[in-house]
């Protein structure tokens, strides 16, 4: 009986240290981020659209969804380097995926397009 009471603890235990999968992937994309703010060149800024790009078209997380945040950083990123349609769109993507971020992003899309 103690064995089996032993047994079942282990059994709990092993099952606890299991790792979750996140809910999304992110791809280093934070990195790339910080990088490109601290120093804000052209390589930077190339590399941390392409891991936004790799964010959007390339999600693993158990959600299946964007991020919150990523399309209207990415979007943003679009429209300042001159592809403001792309950017715009991604921007409205953001408030459609995450409708409480329609009153923050729609000001964006305000001062933008002004």
């Amino acid at each position: 009986m103690r064995k089996l009471f032993i047994i079942i603890g282990c059994v709990i235990v092993m099952a606890s240290c299991s790792t979750q999968k996140s809910l999304y992937s992110w791809y280093d994309s934070e990195d790339a981020t910080y990088t490109y703010t601290k120093r804000g060149t052209e390589e930077t800024l190339t590399k941390a659209m392409a891991q936004y790009e790799k964010v959007i078209n390339k999600q693993k997380g158990i959600r299946k969804t964007v991020p919150p945040g990523v399309n209207a950083e990415y979007g943003f990123l679009l429209y300042k380097a001159g592809k403001k349609e792309e950017g715009l769109a991604l921007l409205k993507a953001e408030i459609k995926a995450y409708p409480e971020s329609e009153k923050f992003i729609s000001r964006i899309i305000k001062q933008l397009e002004k």
